[in-house]
């Protein structure tokens, strides 16, 4: 779920005028979390024994209850065969059932704390009677959607499980038949058709609506694995851009991601690492990002995730960057919404526009880049600069693009906004970004 932690950002409320606006009340801030593929790490970790985890909860079903997966010798034979097709070979999922149940636990108990914050302030969102609701999105065979059957039955009410791949569906729907709770839809996590068909078929006509400002929604959790690709950055980046508009997931429920540690990287680069983007900035912009578990608790890669790393140097050999290469680390991150939104009301597309122009001149200061953004976009320097404002609305122009802080690019976007020649977004201007899912407007 995505959660409506109350984040203070002092240093914005300073900027009277840099496009706040109230925030709807007709949707819900919810905590995302991620799991995600590390570059290099010098972090290490014992190795977990790969049999099943005992339960001790009378309340909890054994593990040995379940449909069982085939045997993890035979993983990469039945789910990764020679010839398999990009979508699967880019997929990572948890295999060791230890890690899964640690993952699970996590999952449904992180936000408890936050829970009882918001009910000390009389904001408390589990509506009595209503369910709780968990949606998996990829996840593979199944090893997490088990570890989540595990858990005590009172911890959700129903499990939504989104998986198109014949070859994991084969292991996912037997599920449906042992618990009640299960429902297995043949439909891909990258779409937003399958959040809309979830919606137009009432699968989420229980869940409340709850507004945004009105604390953690606890009755939907939305829990994915991240496919370890350019893609799945992409998907990353999209449900970033929803939390401003308040849209699908956001209006519903908190997130739950499982993905390379490389978007991590970037997703929460500060102004003094390398690795600052646009993806930085809008993330930084929209929520607060925390590691979920200690990088170390899931490492050795092979210990815990399928596919494990080939032997043969011949299938280790691969055109794609170091850090997409399997083997590298993954981490689990929390992403809590911003209650108080930097990016204003209809403001993401020109967000997204002066971020992506500014980001090519990451290297060169402010003065020097900004007249990329559009003819005679020099004149934006005065407002930037003007001796008269105090110094919270001022931006030094001498910073590089990649050292400005989310201060700097507030007020840089207001003065865009305010700019009489600023280009205007329409479906045929630039300002209008395509996507991994199609031109649409989070």
């Amino acid at each position: 779920m995505f959660s409506t932690v109350r984040v203070s950002r002092s240093s914005l409320k300073r900027v009277p005028r840099s496009g706040f606006i109230p925030t709807s009340v007709s949707s819900t801030r919810t905590v995302l979390v991620l799991y995600t593929a590390l570059g290099s790490s010098p972090y290490s970790t014992s190795t977990p024994n790969p049999s099943s985890p005992s339960t001790s909860n009378s309340n909890e079903t054994p593990l040995s209850a379940l449909p069982p997966l085939p045997s993890q010798s035979e993983w990469r034979s039945i789910f990764n065969p020679p010839g398999a097709s990009l979508g699967l070979r880019e997929r990572i999922s948890i295999r060791n059932p230890h890690t899964a149940r640690s993952l699970a636990e996590g999952f449904t108990r992180w936000t408890k704390p936050l829970f009882e914050a918001d009910e000390a302030k009389g904001k408390a969102n589990l509506v009595k009677g209503a369910p709780k609701i968990i949606i998996e999105a990829f996840p593979g065979p199944g090893t997490l959607t088990r570890a989540l059957l595990t858990l005590p039955r009172d911890s959700f009410d129903k499990l939504i499980v989104l998986e198109e791949q014949p070859r994991y569906l084969d292991y996912l729907k037997p599920l449906e038949e042992v618990d009640d709770r299960v429902k297995v839809f043949p439909y891909s996590g990258y779409s937003w058709d399958t959040y809309s068909m979830l919606d137009d078929q009432g699968w989420l006509d229980d869940v409340p609506r709850v507004p945004w400002d009105n604390g953690v929604h606890q009755n939907l959790q939305f829990i994915s694995h991240i496919p370890h690709s350019i893609t799945g950055e992409q998907l990353v980046n999209q449900f970033l851009r929803c939390i401003p508009d308040k849209t699908w997931p956001f209006k519903y429920s908190t997130l739950d991601l499982i993905m390379g540690e490389w978007v991590w990287q970037r997703s929460s680069a500060s102004p003094t690492q390398s690795a600052r983007c646009k993806l930085s900035v809008i993330a930084e912009a929209s929520a607060e990002l925390s590691l979920n578990l200690p990088i170390g608790r899931l490492l050795p890669y092979d210990d815990h995730f399928h596919p494990t790393v080939p032997k043969t140097a011949s299938l280790v050999a691969s055109g794609r960057p170091e850090v997409r290469k399997l083997g590298h680390p993954m981490v689990g991150v929390n992403l809590l919404p911003h209650e108080e939104q930097v990016i204003g009301d209809a403001m993401l597309e020109k967000w997204d526009y002066c971020l992506r122009r500014l980001f090519v001149l990451k290297g060169q200061t402010l003065k020097a880049a900004i007249g990329s953004l559009a003819p005679g976009a020099q004149s934006l320097l005065k407002p930037l600069t003007d001796p008269s404002l105090p110094p919270e609305e001022r931006v030094d122009v001498k910073k590089q693009i990649r050292r400005l802080d989310i201060k700097d690019w507030a007020l840089i976007l207001r003065a865009f906004n305010n700019w009489p020649f600023a280009p205007e977004a329409s479906k045929h201007h630039p300002l209008v970004i395509p996507t991994l899912l199609g031109m649409i407007r989070c």
